[in-house]
């Protein structure tokens, strides 16, 4: 009974945040937020218990499961949470990051643009979408081009917002280059804001992250100027 007790008095507390909240914006960290035992369970597992779970939610919602079109639904849900969509919570599927040396002695900035970003909203779990675009200056390693997009990928693939995202992938690339010369910009659309709430479909949202050189103003307008911004 006391522990019913204090998880009743846990999940009012949790209710009455929600309540206060409400739809405003939440950023509680740069580190995405996970328990210490995340990864203690095995995939096939998480699989079969979302499969189990999002059936239970979907026959809540007066769905027919006999249905051809829907049976298969839960299985496929599970699937592409654990193997897709949220693959980048594991950080088994992080990219494995190989530098070389800057034999050409390129000193300018290297810029990648118009990264496809594919994300989902940790407040809602409903898309993210854009563009992300990343710069560095060598500090004397270079990175081959695929891995900005496969780290962008990465850190997409997990529960997001905006500004977490626009960091950790800074943060990645600092640790990666070894410099603190880089920056990152994100322009995105959120499902959350478009689909649902105001339901505003004309809007996207820019997040930007600006390190070492790029905090100068001739170097961040050259950066910018390259985006078209």
């Amino acid at each position: 009974m006391k522990q019913n007790g204090i998880l009743s008095s846990i999940q009012s507390s949790e209710a009455l945040d929600i309540e206060e909240v409400g739809d405003d914006h939440l950023f509680s960290g740069i580190e995405t937020p996970l328990r210490k035992d995340a990864f203690a369970m095995e995939d096939e597992l998480k699989m079969e218990l979302i499969e189990k779970h999002f059936r239970h939610i979907m026959e809540i919602m007066g769905l027919d499961l006999t249905d051809d079109s829907l049976k298969g639904t839960p299985k496929r849900v599970a699937k592409m949470y654990i193997k897709e969509v949220f693959s980048g919570l594991d950080p088994k599927n992080k990219p494995a990051i190989a530098l070389f040396d800057n034999k050409y002695k390129y000193n300018q900035m290297l810029v990648e643009k118009d990264i496809s970003v594919f994300s989902n909203c940790e407040h809602h779990f409903v898309p993210i979408y854009g563009k992300a675009h990343v710069a560095y200056i060598s500090s004397g390693k270079v990175i081959g081009l695929s891995k900005l997009n496969r780290i962008v990928e990465y850190y997409s693939k997990r529960p997001q917002v905006q500004e977490r995202l626009t960091v950790q992938i800074a943060n990645e690339l600092k640790e990666a280059l070894q410099t603190e010369d880089v920056a990152v910009v994100i322009d995105a659309q959120h499902m959350c804001v478009q689909s649902r709430g105001i339901r505003d479909s004309g809007s996207s949202t820019v997040t930007a992250f600006y390190g070492g050189k790029f905090e100068e103003e001739g170097t961040k307008k050259e950066f910018l100027s390259y985006l078209g911004m």
